[in-house]
């Protein structure tokens, strides 16, 4: 066993007893959270409930709410207002999370845990924690979630498996990303076991939308714009959608997250953006990659995150400053000067 292995290892260790001994576990998610995010941390909160832990959970936005193609997901009974959230737990989880800026109002809470389990897959994650299930190689957060489930001896039914299913099929996008492995598809077909209706969470995720969100998508699409040579000549394609968009068509802010699955299939352009203004003004930059970029490293710079082909960032300049901000960091990587 290698060096790396054994650390590996002793943080799994170390991980099992924490929770094992715990009575309290206090969980959290990214802001903003995605299927894999909130999938994650309902997944193992369901499972430790089920044991009869007492288990909260939170994510970290001044406007709470769970978005509403993730509202059919299992075990948000557990969920809590920030406000409401132990201000120093003993014992703290977080998901999908590669910074604890990414935390938002929980912040602050993660720095004075007594405990810090960070559990994850980004590569550009920055091991904010006392205890690290970091594993870059995993498709999703919910696949290391699924060992930590196993590692703990406890059952997956039917809600956990839901919950840690969308999380693998988000960050996968159904299984056609190139982060998708054997292992992804073993564990889909365990989850599947349970009984879980795959055709009904793709529907939720995927299949629908209010007819307000097809006409604030005609106003972000009409405002898009290809530069073709930007990226170093691959071509970049961006557009941005206001909150004067949306408030015009009464379309609440988490409806748009899925606009940069249109822009990013332009054919001349590497590199996709998207950039979406939240209610309180702020701008949430959606970055896509064919793979010749690597914009996590992009998006990192700017205090983001990610992986090679998807990652984000948030920036609260302008639509102009922030994309010239961007820019030059979306170079291929020989042609950085």
């Amino acid at each position: 066993m290698t060096t790396n292995e054994a650390a590996r290892e002793a943080d799994w260790r170390r991980a099992t007893e924490l929770i094992r001994s715990a009575g309290t576990v206090a969980l959290a998610c990214h802001v903003s959270p995605d299927g894999d995010a909130l999938g994650s941390m309902l997944g193992l909160g369901l499972a430790l409930a089920r044991t009869g832990k007492k288990v909260v959970a939170s994510f970290g936005d001044r406007v709470f709410a769970v978005p509403r193609l993730l509202r059919f997901l299992p075990g948000q009974s557990l969920l809590v207002e920030p406000s409401a959230y132990p201000a120093e737990p003993d014992l703290m989880i977080t998901f999908d999370a590669s910074t604890m800026e990414r935390l938002g109002l929980l912040a602050p809470h993660a720095g004075k845990a007594g405990e810090l389990v960070v559990i994850d897959h980004h590569v550009s994650n920055t091991r904010f924690g006392t205890v690290h299930l970091v594993d870059p190689g995993a498709a999703s957060t919910t696949m290391v979630v699924d060992e930590l489930v196993n590692r703990l001896g406890l059952p997956i039914d039917r809600e956990v498996a839901t919950c840690l299913y969308a999380g693998l099929v988000t960050d996968t996008g159904s299984f056609r990303h190139s982060i998708t492995t054997p292992a992804a598809h073993a564990m889909a077909g365990r989850l599947l076991a349970t009984g879980l209706r795959p055709e009904e969470i793709a529907r939720e995720l995927w299949d629908r939308s209010p007819f307000a969100y097809l006409r604030v998508l005609g106003t972000a699409l009409g405002r898009a714009t290809l530069e073709p040579d930007a990226v170093g000549g691959l071509g970049l394609v961006w557009t941005s959608v206001t909150r004067a968009d949306r408030a015009a068509e009464g379309l609440p802010y988490d409806e748009v997250e899925g606009m940069i699955d249109v822009v990013r299939r332009v054919d001349e352009a590497e590199v996709a953006v998207v950039l979406k203004e939240d209610d309180e003004g702020g701008w949430n930059v959606s970055t896509r990659s064919k793979g010749a970029v690597d914009v996590a490293r992009a998006c990192a710079a700017l205090g983001g995150g990610g992986h090679s082909r998807a990652a984000g960032f948030s920036s609260a300049l302008s639509v102009a400053d922030t994309m010239a901000a961007l820019r030059p960091l979306l170079a291929p990587e020989g042609s950085r000067s």
